[in-house]
């Protein structure tokens, strides 16, 4: 089984019936991914299954920590998922900014944050679709997670600490789907 099918049926398993909204939000996420793919070169199946797997750690069986990231790329380590694939999960949208307000900076930097064009485009992806699956642009996307947390959230807090981080990555994206003529 190919990884793209692989990340689809785990990330069902653990989404599409527990949190279905979500599940709305990774399969946009993937779809997205899958337009960014031919930026990734031969990462592209990569990508896509990240995307797929980005917000495993909201099922809840799965919650030990409460910054999802983290325990996505926990629980898929403990299967012995590859370690790329982990890291993606635990750094994507900024989330080592998260786990820093939560106290878990050094159990987020057990993962790499690989900082490539996957990474970027994961993050791309994931800022681009809104909570049930409609693409927006950046603008739209982070003030509706501002809106739906309240400005003292840790989510939103977190989300103004790493705004540059973010802009960059989408930016960077952008400009290389432009250079493909896919955006």
């Amino acid at each position: 089984m190919d990884v793209v099918t692989w990340a689809r049926e785990l990330a069902a398993v653990h989404l599409a019936d527990a949190v279905p909204r979500r599940w709305r939000h990774v399969q946009a996420v993937a779809d997205q991914a899958e337009r960014a793919s031919r930026a990734c070169g031969p990462d592209a199946d990569l990508l896509v299954a990240a995307a797929l797997l980005h917000d495993v750690g909201y099922a809840p069986p799965l919650v030990s920590t409460g910054v999802h990231a983290l325990d996505g790329a926990r629980y898929l380590r403990s299967i012995d998922v590859d370690e790329r694939l982990c890291c993606l999960v635990a750094h994507h949208s900024a989330a080592a900014t998260d786990a820093e307000l939560a106290g878990l900076a050094a159990e987020i930097a057990e993962f790499e944050d690989e900082q490539t064009p996957v990474r970027d485009a994961l993050w791309w992806a994931d800022m681009t679709v809104g909570p049930d699956g409609e693409v927006v642009a950046f603008p739209d996307r982070m003030a509706e997670v501002r809106a739906r947390y309240g400005p003292d959230h840790p989510v939103s807090r977190a989300l103004d600490k790493s705004m540059p981080e973010r802009e960059a990555a989408v930016q960077r994206t952008e400009a290389r789907l432009r250079a493909l003529d896919q955006v």
